[in-house]
């Protein structure tokens, strides 16, 4: 598989990304920084897009109902040099399907995923999965 995407930006605003019929603003400057996404920001947008997109693929595989997955990412930077050095999540799964397993689906995720296998090698990552029967 190939993936690629269109990105740009003019000098004193903010970028925008292209994908497919979608466009993402981000932030590069600092009268965006507090309303437009920055670029760590993204990287974990696409670490949670990962996650809960396998969500939806093992809820056939496996298979499981669900009605919603919530999910939560944190992370720790470090300075010198800049970049991730912990990564963590928590995913919350509204289901009442007794089928449903957590520890395999968690297995599934962490194995499965292709941007959570990318960052799993610069970085540590550590995640819960819980379950909760009302939405």
């Amino acid at each position: 598989m190939n993936y690629s995407i269109q990105a740009e930006s003019v000098a004193g605003n903010e970028g925008v990304i292209s994908v497919k019929k979608s466009k993402i603003d981000f932030g590069t400057t600092l009268k965006t920084a507090e309303t437009l996404p920055n670029p760590a920001e993204l990287f974990l947008g696409a670490f949670a897009s990962c996650i809960l997109k396998n969500v939806e693929r093992f809820s056939e595989l496996m298979p499981f109902n669900y009605e919603k997955a919530s999910l939560s990412v944190k992370a720790t930077r470090l300075e010198h040099p800049p970049r991730m050095e912990q990564l963590s999540y928590e995913l919350l799964i509204y289901s009442q399907d007794e089928k449903l397993n957590l520890n395999l689906l968690k297995k599934n995720i962490e194995k499965f995923g292709t941007i959570f296998n990318t960052v799993k090698k610069s970085c540590s990552i550590s995640g819960k999965i819980t379950k909760q029967q009302d939405v």
